[in-house]
């Protein structure tokens, strides 16, 4: 697959100089706000959502090869705050936090008074997605749809797009799907979606690791994903321990996936923490979590130049004239 220099260039400042993916995800809200405060997350505010999220990627952004934000605490109240070093990759959310309609066919929304426009005017090196989706719940064009309208907008601007699908389960007798399930929705999602103008899928484990112990079929769920998929992909920590989410990212990548984007099995600890308690976790264990991450990533990773090579010769003498990012004017 061929990517525009717009989106190359952008991909590349998301990524380590050898080509792989090592990002902190922060884009929570709601549930973030659960974790503050349990027992009253209505009671967490403005102030306490942008302090906790500024805390974090001051500590870990050093770490990471780019950072995964929300535009509502955390992206530009980072940047302004100097928390995010220039060197380091922003990807910014451009959906609502949560999902309307039933459980049972969860619509994904963009965030009101939000955009791929405003992501690319705010100086951020890529957007990010997040789609509930089911292959057969009876909401699945409109999903798709949504997807088709997103990517033709990063098109447009010359953003690379980072698909999150999570997958549920449609029949509402059941709170989650089961094992099998979940690694034929998560494997069917990657081949619907990774050819359709998206340029990473950040992917969930494509199974239940409570459910399936066995190591060696994890390995082989990953390597069905990993051929299901056309793009470069990462996978999601999902809130599991940082333990098991090392194995999962070691499995991942030995089956070729590019990284991680890491959330909760990162700092999660620190919501339980303030003042120099949270400081000192922030800044030594989850920095030493993000590392560890990152040599595995190192060590068994797959570049994202597998699917996007470099080419001495992609680029003409006269490029620029017929170069175009799909703005008027442009």
């Amino acid at each position: 697959m061929n990517l525009t220099i717009g989106k190359l260039r952008r991909i590349q400042h998301c990524a380590t100089d050898d080509g792989f993916f090592v990002i902190m995800a922060l884009d929570h809200r709601n549930n973030l706000r659960r974790a503050l405060n349990p027992t009253h997350p209505e009671a967490v505010g403005y102030g306490d959502m942008v302090a906790f999220k500024r805390d974090v990627v001051r500590a870990l952004a050093p770490a990471s090869s780019a950072v995964l934000l929300d535009p509502e605490f955390g992206a530009a109240q980072s940047v302004a705050a100097g928390a995010l070093p220039g060197c380091t990759g922003l990807i910014v959310a451009v959906e609502a936090t949560g999902y309307t309609d039933e459980p049972t066919a969860r619509r994904s929304e963009v965030l009101p008074g939000w955009s791929v426009g405003k992501i690319a005017r705010m100086g951020a090196s890529g957007v990010k997605l997040l789609l509930y989706y089911h292959p057969e719940a009876h909401n699945a064009a409109q999903q798709e749809a949504l997807v088709d309208e997103v990517a033709a907008a990063c098109r447009a601007y010359d953003m690379p797009l980072f698909l999150e699908p999570l997958s549920f389960a449609i029949d509402p007798g059941k709170k989650r799907l089961s094992s099998a399930e979940k690694r034929a929705v998560v494997v069917e999602t990657a081949r619907r979606f990774t050819g359709r103008g998206i340029d990473v899928l950040k992917a969930e484990f494509p199974l239940d690791v409570e459910e399936e112990p066995d190591e060696a079929v994890w390995a082989d769920a990953c390597r069905e994903l990993n051929e299901a998929s056309r793009t470069p992909w990462v996978l999601l920590s999902a809130g599991v321990s940082f333990d098991v989410f090392a194995r999962q990212t070691e499995i991942v990548c030995r089956s070729g996936a590019s990284g991680v984007m890491a959330g909760r099995a990162v700092w999660q600890e620190a919501t339980d923490l303030r003042g120099d308690a949270r400081s000192g976790f922030l800044h030594k264990t989850a920095v030493d979590r993000m590392n560890r991450l990152k040599a595995i990533i190192a060590e068994h990773g797959t570049p994202f130049t597998r699917d996007y090579p470099p080419s001495d010769d992609a680029i003409g003498e006269t490029w620029y004239t017929d170069y175009q990012s799909g703005l008027a004017g442009s």
